[in-house]
């Protein structure tokens, strides 16, 4: 029985290509992590306001998975769009917690749960949110869940 696609407060259609399924016709599953990656960056740069690129490039400020987790529901076929999905979960002195998702329409077919944390790519240690990252992930904390006040 498939389960019910839970709505995200950021989300993405994407297109299942032929690069991304294996010779069944079937997204081979690290593709869902590329393509959560992939969110993760449109979400800083187009969600929160803080560019990706600039974040890692002139900020020196790296954002790796130090946790992830994911349960495969249904199979995605090439030719299917389907609909990436992120939530805020939580926010740590240093570490972001994440619900991602694939749909297919009310279908769900991935869920996951992702833990980053903020280093300095100079040092490869952790280090606070930085302070405007912090004020956007709280923004859209309330906007998540919508508090606009």
């Amino acid at each position: 029985m498939s389960q019910v696609a839970e709505r995200h407060a950021f989300e993405r259609p994407q297109s299942i290509r032929f690069s991304h399924c294996d010779p069944a016709g079937l997204v081979f599953f690290p593709h869902y992590l590329v393509m959560f990656n992939q969110l993760v960056e449109d979400w800083f740069t187009e969600g929160l306001g803080l560019p990706y690129a600039e974040i890692l490039g002139p900020r020196r400020v790296g954002l790796p998975t130090v946790s992830l987790a994911c349960d495969f529901t249904a199979p995605s076929r090439m030719g299917e769009v389907v609909t990436l999905g992120l939530s805020l979960e939580r926010i740590g002195g240093a570490s972001i917690g994440l619900r991602l998702g694939v749909r297919c329409g009310d279908e769900a077919r991935v869920k996951a749960r992702q833990v980053l944390v903020t280093t300095s790519l100079d040092t490869h240690r952790a280090l606070p949110i930085p302070e405007d990252m912090r004020r956007a992930l709280l923004d859209f904390g309330q906007t998540q869940h919508g508090d606009t006040a």
